[in-house]
């Protein structure tokens, strides 16, 4: 990725403005990308972590603008929290997808923003609209249940969250995140034809098709992995991790390991494989 600074405003087209956020990590590569869209009034796309440098740095690129409405594509605390001091403010709504309650294995992990609370909740194909531009939420679950990406037709560009990344696969946990859900949602935006994709992390896609066909291909891969690993015999899931990334930066074994559970519950609700006690198994 082409390295830009942190808190700096780089016009992308002549609706959109990005500022990087200062929370790099191994699992926000860079920081997390909000967006600035519009000119004369402006929404603001995942305004990111409560950080007083990056709230600075918002507030300096809005420069007395107008924002008609705060966006957010999912409720992880690299991307909602500054929701609440920008609304405070700005005194602009907070829309975005519906909160949800995660209980069970797993459960709402760290990463979840759990005083995240909109003003407006959109539904697919609702709109949020200012002077000379349109967002237009799409419904793309898989990450989170409630993830939304957002299309701006006047540009061609579509806001992919972390549904599609400029950097890596995103991470499917379970039980929020869901693997069917996300492949269904890769699915629907290969029938797309959005010029660009400005997404939570990473670089620009410059060819979206190219990298959401790549993406499915690499899933379907991991599946065919597990169940050839399976083939051999029952595995604990531990087993099955240590073997299809071997050499994995520690730092991401756990998110390894939630997506491979997420594949195997998928392939479990497909009647594929089964669970039985620690260990996995193909379905009899």
């Amino acid at each position: 990725m082409a390295q830009h600074p942190t808190g700096v405003a780089m016009r992308l087209d002549p609706l959109v403005t990005r500022i990087l956020a200062p929370n790099a990590s191994a699992y926000t590569y860079t920081g997390t990308q909000s967006y600035l869209v519009g000119d004369t009034d402006v929404a603001v796309i995942d305004p990111g972590p409560d950080d007083p440098a990056h709230l600075a740095a918002l507030t300096a690129a809005i420069d007395g603008r107008t924002v008609t409405a705060i966006v957010v594509t999912h409720h992880h605390r690299d991307h909602s929290p500054a929701t609440r001091p920008l609304a405070a403010a700005t005194g602009a709504p907070i829309v975005g997808p519906a909160p949800v309650s995660v209980s069970g294995e797993g459960g709402a992990d760290a990463a979840f923003d759990a005083n995240y609370a909109p003003d407006r909740v959109l539904a697919d194909g609702e709109d949020v609209v200012g002077s000379g531009w349109t967002l237009t939420a799409l419904a793309t679950p898989g990450h989170t249940s409630n993830h939304l990406c957002f299309a701006l037709p006047e540009s061609g560009v579509l806001f992919s969250g972390d549904h599609v990344m400029g950097w890596a696969t995103s991470v499917v946990s379970p039980p929020d995140g869901d693997m069917g859900a996300y492949m269904s949602s890769l699915e629907r935006l290969m029938e797309r034809d959005d010029r660009v994709y400005y997404p939570g992390h990473g670089d620009i896609v410059e060819n979206p098709r190219r990298l959401v066909r790549g993406m499915l291909g690499h899933r379907k891969q991991r599946e065919g992995q597990i169940l050839r690993l399976l083939g051999h015999g029952e595995s604990p899931l531990e087993t099955m991790v240590a073997r299809m990334y071997a050499g994995l930066d520690p730092r991401l074994m756990r998110a390894a390991e939630r997506s491979v559970l997420a594949h195997l519950y998928d392939l479990r609700g497909r009647g594929m494989v089964a669970e039985e006690g620690e260990t996995w198994r193909i379905a009899a």
